[in-house]
């Protein structure tokens, strides 16, 4: 009967090793996204922090700043997305 609880407590401990490992692993892990036209391009980490930022020159216009907002937005919810169908 001892045995089987020193068995447990070991499988227990290797499945947090496991679990540790691959929220590490997780956290490492990058995703990027892009807008349409891939005129904005955002990387992501696993833990959802924003680690590169890339914008085209061209959609750079001092006169529709809106429109570079809309770019950020959709290459962030893209790198959202991949990250959430693709964790590991």
């Amino acid at each position: 009967m001892g045995s089987g609880f020193l068995k447990k407590k070991k499988n227990q401990h290797n499945i947090s090793e496991q679990l540790e490992r691959l929220t590490l692993e997780l956290k490492s892990k990058e995703y990027v996204g892009f807008a349409p036209s891939q005129l904005v391009e955002i990387t992501l980490t696993g833990n959802k922090e924003m680690k590169r930022i890339k914008i085209k020159k061209e959609c750079v216009n001092p006169d529709d700043v809106e429109g570079l907002e809309d770019l950020i937005l959709a290459a962030y919810g893209d790198a959202e997305k991949k990250m959430e169908h693709f964790p590991l």
